[in-house]
């Protein structure tokens, strides 16, 4: 393991050398095409045309009681995961402000229709849930209080590790959010959910296209760190208080395990930037190839074990999709 990180470490070191501004301003005429795309094709939309009003009470004549939600067990879990990530806003805001700020016009534009888009899915999930009383609405405001208190932090990425990261986070989420909302067996829950993973999917196709596009203009670098983010991927809510439990329950319910980690986060992705096709390659990189290629083949014997364990497990499994 200490090889391992010494390893990524120096590969995080080389592609630190790589002239951060540079690769910006060179990457920003793809950007401002690619931020262009996404206007075009985004549509607009407003959190409060997504939510049952007609169904609200006044909180001070009708206290919440938990015989009050509908949605029980891991769908309540897996709706609280997804709000409090999205509530920490300000930190990716942050973050992604630190590795894109140095560039000009493009990425900057880009910077903030993101977080003005990512802003309404905290609006719509509280307003959700709220208003149809699916969770204590006291124990959602201490959450989001210790959320942005803890904040969320990760080692200043550069562009090419930033990029890697958002690419996989992205789809990572829009495939939770839109699990979360067919698990819920709720049809409101799950038209919310629809909408904001489609907005997911389209910032997913974003960060992964200008990451194409870095991957022709430093092949090596950009391949070192799509592997350092593959091997150390952390969802944003890894941080929540009991993120650890209750991301287990979530995988043993369907939603998000290994597998739709592997088929349906990782594999696409690393076959669209044709990871294991590129030539050209410096020693590191093709050192950290390999090194992928073993760690895709480890995910097989450890999906296979969690399989074996779920026979054992009594969380409700989602149906497969049809």
């Amino acid at each position: 393991m200490t090889d391992l990180i010494d390893t990524q470490a120096g590969d995080r070191a080389a592609a630190a050398e790589i002239d951060e501004r540079a690769l910006l301003l060179e990457l920003e005429p793809e950007v401002g095409r690619l931020y262009d795309r996404h206007a075009s094709i985004a549509q607009e939309w407003f959190p409060h045309e997504f939510i049952p009003y007609r169904l609200g009470r006044d909180f001070d004549k009708e206290p919440w009681t938990p015989d009050q939600p509908r949605l029980t067990g891991v769908a309540q879990t897996s709706f609280e995961i997804g709000l409090l990530t999205e509530d920490n806003l300000p930190s990716y805001h942050r973050l992604i402000h630190g590795m894109f700020g140095r560039g000009d016009g493009a990425w900057l534009n880009w910077v903030g229709r993101w977080t003005a888009e990512e802003g309404r899915h905290a609006i719509v999930l509280r307003d959700y849930l709220t208003v149809t009383r699916n969770i204590d609405p006291i124990a959602l405001e201490r959450g989001r209080m210790t959320q942005l208190q803890h904040g969320y932090d990760m080692d200043g990425p550069d562009t090419l590790h930033g990029l890697a990261y958002v690419t996989f986070q992205e789809l990572a989420t829009r495939i939770a959010h839109r699990n979360t909302g067919r698990y819920s067996d709720d049809p409101v829950a799950d038209r919310i959910m629809v909408r904001t993973a489609t907005d997911e999917n389209l910032h997913m196709v974003f960060y992964r296209d200008v990451l194409s596009a870095a991957l022709k203009l430093e092949p090596s670098a950009a391949v070192r760190a799509i592997v350092d983010e593959v091997l150390r991927f952390k969802m944003p809510g890894a941080g929540i208080p009991g993120f650890i439990r209750k991301a287990a329950q979530i995988a043993k319910a369907g939603i998000y395990d290994l597998k739709v980690h592997r088929d349906e986060v990782l594999l696409p992705i690393l076959r669209h930037w044709r990871i294991f096709e590129l030539s050209g390659l410096d020693a590191a990189a093709e050192d950290a190839r390999h090194r992928l290629s073993a760690y895709l083949a480890t995910l097989d014997d450890q999906i296979a074990r969690f399989e074996e364990r779920l026979a054992m497990s009594t969380v409700p499994r989602m149906a497969a999709a049809k």
